[in-house]
């Protein structure tokens, strides 16, 4: 009977119990350290605790050195073991014991199983088959030149190290498994964590490594067939089995288990039921149970119960989040920690064993390396490009270890070269990050499928847009970001004023008065004339939705970037956003990106530039935690910036910091819509107000042709205040640093942890041609309407001089609430982003009342919330004002 089985029985004997424990504990004076075989589970908790608290830690620590988390668990067990604990007088023989290891191997085991189970769901020949030529013949010369190799280098070991009792074949068959296999899991991982997973070289590599992992497994049933068997036959019985249970799992099997998952409606949704679960558990225990009774390890048949089970829909990847957590916690770091204790670095003692370790690490890195990069080189890849799979392809890490341990087990490895094996192991996995960096940096890489071309990008600007008529720059394409479900409402209630009347018979003219001056050109980039709209347009416009999902280090994040293709099909919000397009008579395209956050920001405008948006709206919804003091947002505005993306929420200064990213890096204009959960519709005849507090600059700018632009929708209505700055003040005049560090002192929430991002200070002639801009454009927009049934006839103007211009912004969407009542209507403030560029007084101006207000309202205002905001924007959220604010900004100089 095979090993599992085996060890399954071992531990039923030592958990039968022989007498019942006394029932008083520690109070009795027991020590919970010492085992009992009648109540294992006390030391085995103990020793769990241990493992794990080691492990995490040390993947903390390696973490910042972008190692993978193998790294951290492989140590831990060497750590634990008598290279370095065994060492404490009494540490093994109590945490240890002989007696316990019984138990710890088969709970690791069990582990084992489930994680080759996973490592079999990963496994997708469809990567294969989109990447056959490259991905084929480099996995082919990287299996051949390592494979061979490493026969080569087993002769000199064997005759060195090894007792002369063991098969001469077996051992070559093992050195070489150990040195041409490469580990897919850690690859994978290692491709997360260096964001190539959608480049060009991550996609081929990990094709190849998808069959050099399958080639690996064979090799490795191959191999521990041969040990099992006593002669040739039954060897050969062992893989006639072998191959019949393939059979039998890939063909009735698999089709029973698909017809289960379809009958079930399991496959539709995407989701596997409680009895589907059952059945997948079973099935991977039983195969392993098979292949490890005819004499193949155990793990072979977890893996193989994994390669079975069906993608579609995303239904693979919602059974590995349903384990994943588990058996990366808990029971890997148990393996790695019973392979450390058979690892001792103490019999690596002279200089003969570590000339072989440096020996077997040049060997094993540069037959792989050498091999795979030219590989690379002749399908096509760059010099760089070629080196990079090269390392990659280098990598180790658990799937060796595996062999290693089956080896050991078998007696065909001793102590010593297990310990020279797994220190390579080791070395070459450490080396794989830091190389892959060096040479093949991030600005040499090419994305795979991507088209970025930021020149010639139609996103034009409400501060870009001289001789340019209004038709030209009435924006018809929009793109919208979507993370999470809770930003669909708020985006569906934005998108929705995008669509105007179907059909229109006349055109909306602002008549032209400029005079020859006025209609030359203007430095900054400054707008010069604005002539007609044509509401015709915004019936056709387009949105494209992109949905971004946080790529981790979790095995179904990298499912999900592996499949994200046929994600935009079964994900439930981009469904919910088409179908509102679709009901809304819009063109929504979507797009999918599966990518870490802190790439949010790049991706984000990657796609603008891709798809030629005009603006890009991205949603900051406030934290679901339900924490409200009912006043629309907390009363700490910086709780706000936990809102955006939910799974960030312990860091609110990284999600601050990611929308400034999208403000600073996106060629393209931005609209920010913050979202405040504000009272809900008052009937289905609702319409909505907006409220626009006009100051000056291309944000303001931008803002109001929008503003415009929304009210070629029948249901929407406007109120702009031009606030002009009174000659007479009535604040203090303040030093600017002077009050930022009273506001520091003032706010408990107050953190100035990132740089703002605002326009660089503009010379006089500069602000001018800015003041003129605003002039011109209030000007044309203002004059009383030709038309009763045009957007401007739904819009109010009016010109107010303030000393308090927050205050007077204030007050006026007071007012504006107050009517809206009366209409039925809901109220959205729409605010250009940057403190003025006309005047450098409003920057003291805002900075000073915005103290004032927070003193008035008795609330503390973040900086991340002011930097990314606004100053406008957050005086709103200072004093809590119970509306949704559209921030706008216009794309200058980028």
């Amino acid at each position: 009977m095979g090993a599992f089985a085996d060890q399954m029985g071992g531990a039923a004997g030592l958990l039968r119990r022989v007498q019942a424990p006394a029932q008083a504990g520690i109070f009795s004076g027991q020590n919970p350290s010492d085992y009992n075989a009648s109540d294992p589970i006390r030391l085995w908790v103990i020793q769990i605790v241990i493992i794990i608290l080691l492990t995490q830690l040390l993947s903390l620590v390696l973490s910042r050195m972008r190692q993978p988390r193998v790294i951290a668990e492989v140590i831990g067990g060497v750590i634990l073991g008598p290279s370095v604990m065994g060492h404490i007088p009494r540490f093994t023989s109590t945490i240890f014991p002989s007696q316990s290891i019984p138990l710890l191997t088969l709970t690791a085991n069990i582990g084992l199983v489930l994680f080759l189970f996973l490592v079999g769901l990963e496994v997708d020949f469809r990567i294969i088959r989109r990447n056959a030529r490259a991905s084929m013949a480099i996995s082919a010369v990287g299996l051949i030149i390592p494979l061979g190799l490493g026969a080569a280098l087993g002769v000199p070991i064997y005759h060195v190290f090894t007792n002369e009792d063991v098969s001469f074949g077996h051992f070559l068959l093992f050195v070489a498994v150990a040195i041409g296999i490469t580990a897919f899991p850690v690859l994978c991982r290692i491709l997360t964590e260096l964001k190539l997973l959608d480049t060009t070289v991550g996609v081929v590599t990990l094709a190849a490594g998808v069959g050099n992992d399958v080639v690996g497994w064979i090799l490795l049933a191959l191999s521990v067939a041969l040990v099992n068997s006593g002669s040739g036959i039954t060897a050969l019985w062992v893989l006639l089995a072998a191959v019949g249970y393939v059979l039998f799992l890939t063909i009735p099997v698999r089709w029973a288990l698909r017809w289960l998952a379809r009958r079930t409606g399991c496959l539709e949704t995407g989701q596997p039921t409680g009895m589907l679960m059952t059945i997948i558990i079973l099935l991977v225990f039983i195969s392993a149970f098979y292949t490890d009774v005819i004499g193949i390890h155990a793990i072979f048949g977890g893996f193989l119960a994994g390669l079975i089970i069906p993608k579609d829909n995303g239904f693979a990847i919602a059974v590995v989040e349903k384990l994943e957590d588990l058996v990366s916690i808990l029971f890997v770091p148990l393996y790695f920690a019973s392979s450390g204790l058979n690892t001792n670095l103490g019999l690596l003692d002279n200089g003969i064993t570590w000339a072989y370790v440096v020996l077997i690490c040049v060997v094993a890195f540069f037959s792989k390396f050498v091999g795979c990069a030219i590989a690379a080189k002749i399908t096509g890849f760059s010099l760089r490009e070629s080196s990079a799979i090269g390392v990659l392809m280098s990598c180790k890490g658990l799937v060796e270890l595996i062999v290693l341990n089956v080896g050991l087990d078998a007696g065909i490895l001793d102590t010593r070269t297990f310990s020279m094996f797994v220190l390579h192991a080791l070395v070459l996995t450490f080396m794989t990050t830091p190389l892959t960096i060096l040479l093949y940096p991030s600005k040499y890489r090419k994305h795979a499928g991507s088209a970025l071309d930021k020149e010639g990008a139609p996103g034009v600007s409400g501060g870009n847009i001289r001789s340019m008529s209004l038709e030209q720059t009435l924006k018809s394409k929009f793109m919208v970001v979507l993370d999470k479900i809770e930003q669909v409402p708020s985006i569906m209630t934005l998108t929705q004023l995008l669509q105007g009347p179907p059909t229109a018979s006349s055109s909306i003219s602002i008549s032209d008065k400029l005079s020859t001056s006025q209609k030359e050109d203007v430095s900054a980039g400054m707008p010069s004339a604005l002539p007609v709209i044509a509401p015709t347009q915004l019936g056709h416009s387009s949105v494209t939705a992109l949905r971004l999902i946080e790529l981790t280090d979790r095995t179904s994040a990298v499912l999900k970037s592996q499949h994200a293709d046929s994600l935009i099909g079964s994900d439930h919000i981009l469904s919910i956003f088409r179908t509102f397009g679709y009901l809304n008579r819009m063109a929504v395209q979507c797009a999918l990106s599966v990518v870490g956050h802190e790439e949010f920001p790049s991706t984000v405008a990657s796609h603008a530039s891709k798809d030629s948006a005009q603006l890009v709206i991205v949603p900051w919804s406030r934290s679901a935690s339900g924490d409200d003091d009912g006043n629309g947002l907390l009363s700490s505005a910086s709780n706000l910036s936990a809102g955006l993306f939910p799974q960030l929420q312990c860091s609110p200064v990284a999600t601050s910091q990611y929308i400034r990213k999208v403000f600073a890096e996106t060629p393209t204009d931005v609209a920010l819509f913050v979202d405040q959960n504000a009272p809900p519709l008052y009937g289905v005849q609702g319409g909505q107000h907006l409220f626009l507090p006009f100051f000056g600059g291309p944000d303001d700018r931008l803002a109001l042709s929008f503003v415009a632009q929304l009210c070629l929708n029948p249901s929407v209505t406007a109120t702009v205040i031009r606030i002009h700055k009174s000659s007479t003040s009535d604040l203090t005049a303040v030093n600017t640093i002077d009050s930022t560090e009273k506001m520091k002192s003032s706010s408990p929430g107050f953190t100035t942890v990132h740089h703002d991002t605002v326009y660089n200070l503009l010379d006089v002639q500069a602000h001018a041609a800015s003041e003129e801009a605003d002039n011109t454009m209030w000007a044309q927009y203002a004059l009383p309407p030709t038309d009763d049934g045009s957007a401007f006839a739904r819009m109010t103007f009016k010109d107010e001089e303030s000393s308090q211009p927050l205050h007077t912004a204030l007050a006026g969407v007071t007012d504006a609430i107050a009517h809206s009542r009366l209409t039925r209507s809901r109220v959205l403030v729409v605010t250009g982003r940057s403190r003025s560029m006309n005047y450098d007084a409003w920057r003291d101006a805002f900075h000073t009342e915005l103290l004032e207000l927070c003193k008035e309202r008795g609330t503390s205002l973040s900086s991340d919330v002011q930097k990314t905001l606004g100053d406008v924007a957050a005086a709103f959220v200072a004093a809590n004002s119970n509306v949704n604010l559209l921030v706008m900004q216009a794309c200058v100089g980028r």
